[in-house]
Parts: C-alpha cells; sequence; structure tokens
C-alpha cells in the first residue's frame, strides 16, 4: 500500500447519522478519556437513554469497555491502525532511519504524513537525550504548527495548500505560531529555498523542531522526518549545521529504500 487518503475529501450527500453520531461519541470519550451515560449525554446534548444505547453498542462491538459505569475507549483501533501503517511504503521505508536518527541526535526523531488536511505522526524514536514532550504515536496535529508540517507543505501544491487552510485553519498554540496566510507562505518559500523546515516554539512553548520532506521517485512529497526537543538545544544543534546534514542524510536514505 503505497497512498493514504489526503485533502480534498468530499463528504458523503447524505451520511448516515448513527454512524456519525457513533464517531461523534467515540471521538467525545477521546477528549473525556472516561464517561459515564449521563455526562456524555450532557456534554454532547443528547438524551440519556441514546447514550446509553450507543455506549452498550459501542461495547459489544469492543470499542469500548465498561469499569464500574464509566466507559473507556479500547485499544481496538491500535489493531486497525497497526494494520494499516505496517502497510505502507514510507513507514517501512523510514522507521530503521528514523531509529537511527534518534540514535545519532539523542533527541526526539519523528516520522510524519499527510492525513485529510492534519500531520499525522506514524513512527516517534526517543533518543537518549529525549525529554518528555506530548507527541506520540497516531496523533495528528495542524501541519503549519511544527517543522515536519511546514516540510510537507512546502512540497505540496499551493492550490492544495489553500484547500487544507480553508478547511483546518491556522490556529495560534503559542506567540510564535504562524497565524495569516502570507506569513505561511513566506515561511514556505523560505523553506523550499534552504530545503528544511523549523518550528522555533510554535506548538508548544520550549519544544522546537527541524524537519525535511521525503518524496517519491516522481518528485511528489510523502511525508517529512525531522526531530525535535527543548527549545535552546535544538536551536544550538541548528546553528551548528550538523543536524541538518543528519537529517537530510537520513531523508536521502529514505527516499532510496522508496524506490526498491
Amino acid at each position: 500500500m503505497a497512498v493514504y487518503p489526503s485533502l480534498p475529501v468530499k463528504m458523503a450527500e447524505e451520511p448516515i447519522k448513527t454512524i456519525s453520531k457513533a464517531f461523534n461519541i467515540i471521538d467525545k470519550l477521546a477528549e473525556l478519556d472516561s464517561a459515564g451515560a449521563t455526562r456524555l449525554a450532557k456534554e454532547m446534548d443528547i438524551p440519556k437513554t441514546t447514550a446509553h444505547a450507543y455506549l452498550r453498542t459501542l461495547e459489544s462491538n469492543n470499542i469500548v469497555y465498561n469499569n464500574d459505569g464509566a466507559y473507556n475507549l479500547s485499544l481496538q483501533f491500535l489493531d486497525y491502525a497497526g494494520g494499516v501503517r505496517k502497510d505502507l511504503d514510507i513507514y517501512s521505508a523510514a522507521w530503521p532511519e528514523v531509529q537511527a536518527l534518534a540514535l545519532e541526535t539523542r533527541e526526539h526523531a519523528n516520522l510524519m504524513i499527510e492525513e485529510f488536511g492534519y500531520g499525522r505522526y506514524i513512527y516517534i524514536s526517543e533518543g537518549a537525550d529525549s525529554a518528555a514532550l506530548d507527541t506520540y504515536t497516531g496523533m495528528t496535529t495542524h501541519l503549519h504548527s511544527t517543522a515536519l508540517g511546514k516540510s510537507i507543505l512546502a512540497s505540496t501544491n499551493r492550490e492544495c495548500v489553500k484547500n487544507i487552510i480553508e478547511r483546518r485553519g491556522l490556529p495560534q498554540f503559542t506567540e510564535n505560531t504562524i497565524g495569516s496566510v502570507e506569513g505561511l507562505f513566506d515561511e514556505l518559500e523560505m523553506v523550499q529555498e534552504q530545503e528544511y523546515a523549523e518550528n522555533y516554539q510554535e506548538r508548544v512553548l520550549g519544544v522546537s523542531g527541524i524537519a525535511m520532506p521525503i518524496s517519491q521517485k516522481s518528485g511528489s512529497v510523502v511525508g517529512a522526518v525531522g526531530i525535535s526537543g527543548p527549545a535552546s538545544r535544538i536551536e544550538e544543534k541548528i546553528d551548528e549545521g550538523k543536524i541538518i546534514n543528519d537529517i537530510k542524510q537520513k531523508a536521502n536514505i529514505i527516499e532510496l529504500n522508496l524506490t526498491n
């Protein structure tokens, strides 16, 4: 499997409401971590009987489990996602190099793809000096707020970038987050010129990163690889310059692996 979904994606003209509501409940449980029928009904403004019926149905399909009246998401989706990830060409081509990058730099090394207009971390490897970051495998984030995401956007058709902005916006996470379309396109031009992207505390204060795109033989971008960690340490490594060559080497090997 060499492809994964990206924008634009059109919604069904008449989505099945019960399925949509079930996934809305799953999303709300992920947000709350745990909830009973009463709290879920209040949070979603639906009857308690409806909330209970959905929860029992999800439980019968092993999507949630009941812990003394409070429902939690199970790890069922991990099974689905793990199988999908295993079949992605970029994952099999990249994960050994991401591990090697973490070993060499002693920082968090990350692999990201674009999916539905978001950036999704599909592999993370922690180095010996890795700080405790909030990122995890499977996590999604806005592309404009990370070095990985900006690497992907800089190598993406401008109309597609505009479509992503229209669908996902440019939310501000810190005072350093790019907040305008003009500012983002100026940044993407700079990324293209220097061939790598930087993130100076734009998603989380105190955390910076650097990344480079990964392209297929055809030239189309399929993801990005990079590192992240404490701002002062990452910015020092960027100034030294060696880290840029380290990431470039890994990106090149991954691209070669994709052609084999």
